[in-house]
């Protein structure tokens, strides 16, 4: 080799090792100059961190139920609300796309919906908010209310806002078993203006009647407070009422049925305002005896023999007539006390004929106001009692009917759960 080209190669391997050791000195290395590059990285992300930091806003939105929740509550359960902030926009709507009104708080700081939401649906909820500074936050919730395989109801009687006579029961019948009756019964309130001790008694898993120890003091108010949301009454089925109904207790009228005399005594604030002659049951189909309460009233029905098991050889009814006038039920079962106009009016306060029934002299059609059965009906209402004696027949049982009356204080408090 001549020494111009010795000189060449040589300075092509100082070129190459120069060119390595350039880009190990970009890649860092373990150690020496290269932890000034890392910590200019690490650095410089701290300072992106920073900045994104003070474009974040302070205002942190929580959905109620959270995101994914099943069996929510269709009362109460549904929330948002906003700390360091106030709420701009919340939307809310079902699977379907329905909005769901709502109302913010006077603060802005909460939003509610407005009114029940449906069992088993979806409801997704967006909602939005600023802090001090303008900068907004986002937060988005879906969750599933409560089916009616996993919730009961109890349907109640009376109405709200009705008035009854001084013998109506609050009854509820669930539309479920309850097996947890103590939490159940816990959240129902049944109490009255005249300050009389109400109670409870269940009469099966599905029935609970309150009443105080006498009758409702005439005049009185009832309030029945349901707070039954969320309450499991049984293992995986929650309540979802909530209400409170109020209704008013009218004058106190006890009309008393003596089967051996054959009359009727009706008493209003303990005075006997009239006496009618009636027939009860014959011999061999004596009426229950027993205090009764009125749970319906009909101008006109029909009554037929076979829907209460008196049927001739044929199977049909006994009798089938199509417009009982002025009937009033007394039992379950199909007691009334009512008009009647097929029977000779010689029967009334002389003879026991009919088939357990109390029968009063009517007319046909049911607008004779003078007979003995329209002026009954007309001053009778839902919730009077009818106490029936002397029948010789056995005492109505007291879940026949809205008929608690009939067990005493001791044994109905013994059915209660609380």
């Amino acid at each position: 080799m001549t020494d111009s080209k010795r000189r060449r190669a040589l300075s092509a391997a100082s070129a190459l090792l120069g060119g390595v050791l350039v880009l190990t000195a970009c890649g860092g290395g373990d150690g020496g100059s290269g932890g000034g590059a890392s910590e200019g990285r690490e650095k410089s992300q701290a300072e992106v961190d920073e900045a994104a930091a003070k474009k974040t806003s302070a205002a942190r939105i929580k959905i109620t139920p959270k995101d994914g929740a099943d069996n929510a509550s269709i009362n109460n359960d549904a929330e948002v609300a906003v700390t360091k902030g106030k709420l701009t926009e919340v939307s809310m709507k079902s699977a379907d796309g329905t909005d769901v009104p709502g109302t913010f708080s006077a603060d802005k700081t909460s939003w509610k919906p407005e009114g029940q939401l449906q069992r088993a649906t979806v409801y997704k909820i967006a909602a939005e908010a600023e802090d001090g500074e303008g900068r907004k936050a986002h937060e988005n919730a879906s969750f599933t209310t409560v089916s009616p395989d996993n919730s009961f109801i109890g349907n109640f009687t009376p109405e709200d806002g009705s008035t009854v006579g001084v013998g109506m029961p609050v009854s509820i019948n669930f539309d479920k078993g309850i097996t947890n009756k103590a939490a159940v019964q816990n959240g129902i309130k049944v109490s009255s203006s005249s300050g009389q001790e109400v109670v409870g008694h269940w009469f099966n898993e599905k029935r609970l009647d309150f009443r105080p120890e006498d009758y409702w003091a005439g005049n009185s108010t009832v309030t029945l407070k349901l707070d039954l949301d969320g309450v499991e009454g049984a293992d995986g089925v929650y309540g979802v009422q909530q209400k409170t109904v109020t209704f008013k207790i009218a004058r106190n009228q006890v009309s008393i049925v003596d089967a051996k005399t054959r009359t009727m005594k009706i008493t209003r604030d303990g005075k006997t305002v009239k006496t009618i002659p009636i027939s009860a049951g014959s011999p061999d189909n004596k009426t229950y005896e027993g205090r009764m309460v009125i749970s319906e009233k009909f101008k006109e029905t029909r009554m037929n023999g076979a829907t209460v098991g008196f049927t001739d050889d044929d199977g049909k009814g006994e009798y089938d007539i199509k417009d009982v006038p002025h009937a009033m039920r007394l039992s379950t079962s199909g007691t009334f006390i009512h008009g009647n106009y097929w029977g000779d009016k010689s029967i009334f306060g002389n003879a026991n004929t009919s088939h357990g029934c109390v029968g009063l002299a009517d007319a046909k059609g049911a607008n004779d106001a003078s007979t003995p059965g329209a002026w009954f009906y007309n001053n009778s209402m839902v919730g009077d009692v009818v106490d029936v004696r002397n029948t010789g027949d056995k005492t109505i049982a007291p879940d026949n009917g809205l008929n608690g009356w009939n067990m005493d204080w001791a044994q109905w408090k013994a059915g209660s759960a609380v």
